[in-house]
């Protein structure tokens, strides 16, 4: 009898000791989905913070009052939206290096002011173009046509056809991923004009058109007064590349890159037409 009685205490012990695990599993449990529940919606908070901030920013753009309206240059904009601090960017298309339309002088002089010597910044000058236009011609100083790309044992040719995106960029033969990196924030698809307009320009790329980009910077970023012509910039092209990075108190940051037009050719209902969307959560 003592032994029955044994085995049924030692069998309530076990008992209490499975439900005491059972009971730690489910609260662990329920703790993780509640922290994974509140990091996903402070992810769609600042999410939402970055969008609000790119629709903000071309708010700001359009702005009649010169002491309103923000300049799609590439200076650093602040904003607050809520509990999130977004740090803003805007730059006119129209300023950047459009790879459809840049004639050989103009990407070379892009290639020089990365450090590339002058006899390699002219073949990836070439290169560019044989890329895009559509004859098997090489340009004069070496470019890259179907025969080179096969001795370089790529598994394809020069596209012969427009750049659809400035990626694209990555196969013509000759650039590396490091040019790439430090060349993209220069570059376009949808600037539509051979030349950048200086206005809207960075440094690097005034240096590439052969400017004094010291100088220009300078005078742009001088204080005007608000009665002044000078204080119209004109609205630009109306396509323009926004960064918006949005920052909670938690230290969550969302980045938001993308590439919208304003205009008559938007999407009915819209504002602006998306060309490029990139969003993310960035590394903390």
């Amino acid at each position: 009898m003592k032994r029955v009685r044994g085995a049924a205490l030692l069998l309530v012990l076990w008992l209490i000791v499975l439900l005491t695990a059972l009971i730690g599993a489910f609260a662990l449990t329920a703790r993780v989905e509640s922290l994974q529940g509140r990091v996903l919606s402070q992810g769609v908070v600042a999410d939402e913070a970055a969008r609000a901030g790119l629709e903000y920013a071309l708010v700001r753009i359009n702005d009649d009052d010169p002491r309103r309206q923000w300049q799609p240059d590439g200076r650093d904009y602040a904003w607050r939206f809520g509990a999130a601090q977004l740090q803003l960017k805007i730059v006119d298309e129209s300023g950047k290096i459009d790879l459809n339309t840049a004639d050989a002088t103009l990407l070379t002089g892009l290639w020089l002011t990365q450090g590339v010597d002058r006899d390699q910044a002219a073949r990836l000058a070439s290169a560019i173009i044989d890329w895009r236009d559509r004859d098997a011609f090489s340009q004069a100083q070496g470019g890259a046509e179907d025969p080179q790309y096969a001795e370089a044992e790529l598994p394809y040719g020069a596209k012969d056809a427009p750049f659809e995106s400035v990626a694209e960029l990555q196969q013509v033969l000759g650039m590396t991923p490091a040019l790439y990196t430090m060349a993209e924030p220069h570059l376009t698809v949808f600037g539509g004009i051979e030349r950048p307009d200086p206005r809207f320009a960075d440094g690097v790329v005034l240096q590439a058109l052969g400017l004094d980009a010291d100088a220009l910077l300078e005078q742009r970023n001088a204080p005007v007064d608000p009665a002044s012509p000078q204080a119209f910039l004109g609205f630009g092209s109306g396509t323009y590349s926004i960064d918006s990075r949005a920052r909670l108190p938690d230290g969550r940051e969302t980045v938001l890159r993308a590439v919208v037009r304003t205009g008559a050719n938007r999407i009915p209902g819209s504002a602006y037409t998306t060309l490029r969307w990139e969003e993310g959560a960035s590394p903390q």
